[in-house]
């Protein structure tokens, strides 16, 4: 028989399908399996996504399980080239920010019931059609969910943590009563049928799948969730701890204990005094290299490790020969010829590079404070990155930006400790004003980073011991949420286009590349930033400034950073009515109370359109996204935040922050 038509939420049975045998479920079923493939979702190999039939068990390892892709399984480019899945393979999990991808033909998310952005707590229903569970204290995560808005087909449905799951987690994911556009039942796949049978399917090569989806189902039914109704269910397995940041933590500490008590070593290659007439704000430029230890091949390209075939821990290798000259710049300040200043590390965006000091907006930062800043490059995503981009043609070659990204990480630990040490910046003629250092010796080491610098900021502040102090202006978390939401993205969009033109498969390319990019971004730290420090490490406060509509860094993922932090809102956040949430900021709790020490989310409305709740780039008349750097009341915050140790002061005279976007 051929399901031909649904009514009134009833199933109907058509008459019999063309003549001939209809073919076997379970053998179809059983050839996907033992292609790698998860047989209970047809629709494509990798789907459901992620998915512990794409794991295997290691007793070695911190999850007591290994990603195991098999080659076959892979996305393909227009060349026919799989993605290589070693790299991917050395996880003990899945990213704990990962989308969960599902592929349900005919499935509208509106008429199912599922959450969208603008309705998290709907995702905690009891009756929620999509249900996320965390295996072992079984309590249910919130989430959103939309149907791929890039994909003119509509054939992905995208779950998206609406906070960063725990780390080193088993997760169980159940989809149940779907609907399409009229409202119709959608009937659970014929193999998943088959498979959640109490009987053991006759064909050895399912029975593996078998048994894990009896025990999904029989660990849901404990966390109150019944088979009635049930498309498909499946759980997977969150990377640990070790897994995300063990080999940043691993360079940090083998770079440092090389390093010991001495400052590092540094070459000026430029002073540039300025006249007010040059520069009202800006008295000197100081530029030059610092000497860092190179965990990169000779190339530069990736990570070196002692073994050809690394293991899930095995940890990036510098030969004591190898070193990084990282290029940096510094900007003194016109008051540092009046009174000594405090030494700030800032980060630049998307594709820039620590020019991005020399903006005016930076530049009063800095001169209004009586802050230094000084800057570096990301690599993996900064502008001289750009040429990186055309290997991403095959996907395999994804690894190199997170390995360039830790570097990078190294790279501006080690600037910040030369501008502390006492024979490192104090010590040279380019920082001093006659005789005397322009540095105040009493002013800790903040950071300040904005759009990308605050993404990758989140990290760096994660492994940082020499500062405990950091603004992100315009942050977010989690790329494979950021890249299809973000103006940003959109001009290099052809660069994931021509190889995998195939929509679906990029959207679990995205999935496969947080895997990797949690090493580089804050969704892999974010859990040791304000509580939880990494071994070695202080306690961190971080104030996000959030530019509302923002079209390059969405909202959604600066809210889920916040909300993973479990820091507060200001309130009052946005004027009523201004947010088209159900509940705005879900799950974050408010705090009109101020001054106020720790960590902070603060909103400002710069009166950009509200961004629709889909995974396409909003295209505002004008871009909020810098708002937040060109406004003066902002910079204050930022300033008072830095100099005091995380301090936030009301600068918006008790109502929503509101500023001209320009």
């Amino acid at each position: 028989m051929a399901f031909v038509g649904l009514a009134g939420g009833t199933v109907l049975q058509a008459v019999p399908a063309a003549a001939g045998p209809a073919p076997d479920p379970l053998k179809a079923a059983a050839e996907q399996a033992a292609q790698g493939c998860d047989p209970i979702d047809p629709a494509a190999c990798l789907v459901p996504f992620p998915n512990d039939v794409y794991t295997v068990r290691d007793t070695h390892t911190d999850t007591g399980r290994r990603v195991a892709f098999k080659p076959g399984a892979m996305p393909r480019n227009i060349l026919g080239k799989g993605i290589d899945p070693a790299e991917f393979n050395r996880n003990d999990g899945f990213s704990p920010g990962t989308p969960i991808l599902v592929q349900l033909p005919g499935i509208d998310p509106a008429k199912t019931g599922i959450a969208p952005s603008t309705d998290i707590g709907g995702s905690l229903r009891a009756d929620a059609p999509v249900v996320l569970v965390n295996a072992k204290t079984r309590q249910r995560q919130p989430y959103y969910a939309e149907l791929d808005a890039q994909d003119p087909q509509h054939r992905t449905l995208i779950i998206r943590p609406a906070q960063r799951l725990d780390e080193g987690t088993r997760y169980l994911v159940a989809l149940r009563n779907a609907k399409t556009a009229t409202g119709a039942v959608i009937a659970p796949g014929a193999a998943f049928t088959a498979l959640s049978k109490k009987t053991a399917p006759a064909d050895k090569r399912l029975k593996p799948r078998w048994t894990a989806l009896h025990a999904t189902l029989n660990d849901l039914g404990k966390a109150g969730v019944g088979t009635r109704g049930l498309n498909l269910a499946w759980d997977f397995t969150t990377s640990s701890t070790r897994s995300l940041t063990g080999r940043a933590l691993a360079m940090r500490d083998t770079a440092f204990d090389r390093l010991g008590k001495k400052a590092p070593k540094v070459l000026i290659t430029s002073v540039k005094d300025k006249t007010e007439a040059d520069d009202p704000k800006i008295a000197r430029t100081v530029t030059g290299l610092i000497e860092v230890p190179s965990f990169l091949n000779p190339a530069g390209t990736e990570l070196t490790y002692a073994k050809a075939d690394p293991g899930p821990y095995d940890k990036p290798v510098a030969p004591t020969w190898r070193t990084y000259h990282a290029p940096f710049e510094c900007n003194i300040p016109r008051v540092a010829l009046k009174e000594k200043v405090a030494p700030v590390l800032y980060g630049h965006g998307l594709f820039g590079d620590y020019t991005v000091i020399d903006s005016d907006a930076t530049k009063s930062l800095s001169n209004d404070n009586g802050l230094m800043m000084c800057a570096t490059n990301w690599m993996g995503i900064s502008g001289p990155d750009k040429p990186y981009l055309a290997l991403l043609a095959d996907l395999s070659n994804f690894r190199l930006i997170p390995d360039r990204m830790q570097q990078s990480y190294l790279n501006t630990l080690f600037l910040g400790r030369w501008l502390i040490h006492p024979q490192g910046a104090a010590a040279q003629n380019a920082f001093k004003v006659g005789d005397s250092s322009v540095l105040n010796p009493k002013a800790k080491l903040t950071y300040s980073g904005v759009s990308h610098g605050g993404i990758q900021g989140g990290a760096l502040t994660a492994l940082a011991q020499d500062f405990t102090t950091a603004v992100l202006s315009v942050p977010g978390m989690g790329f494979s949420t950021l890249l299809n939401r973000s103006s940003a993205f959109s001009s290099v969009q052809q660069v994931i286009d021509l190889p995998y033109p195939n929509k679906a498969d990029q959207q679990i390319g995205f999935g496969l590349m947080q895997m990797l990019w949690d090493r580089g971004e804050a969704n892999g730290y974010v859990a040791h930033l304000i509580k939880n420090p990494l071994p070695r490490t202080p306690v961190h406060r971080v104030l996000l400034h959030e530019a509302f509509g923002d079209d390059a860094v969405s909202n959604v993922t600066t809210e889920n950073e916040a909300r993973s932090l479990g820091i507060p809102v200001r309130q009052p956040a946005l004027s009523a009515g201004r947010s088209n949430d159900v509940t705005p900021f879900w799950g974050i709790k408010g705090r009109s109370a101020f001054p106020y020490t720790g960590s902070m989310l603060v909103m400002w409305d710069s009166g950009a359109p509200v961004v629709p709740p889909n995974n396409l780039p909003p295209a505002p008349p004008k871009s909020p996204h810098d708002s937040t750097v060109r406004s003066e009341l902002a910079r204050m915050q930022t300033a008072h935040f830095l100099k005091t140790g995380g301090e936030v002061i009301d600068v918006c005279g008790g109502g929503p922050c509101v500023i001209p976007i320009g």
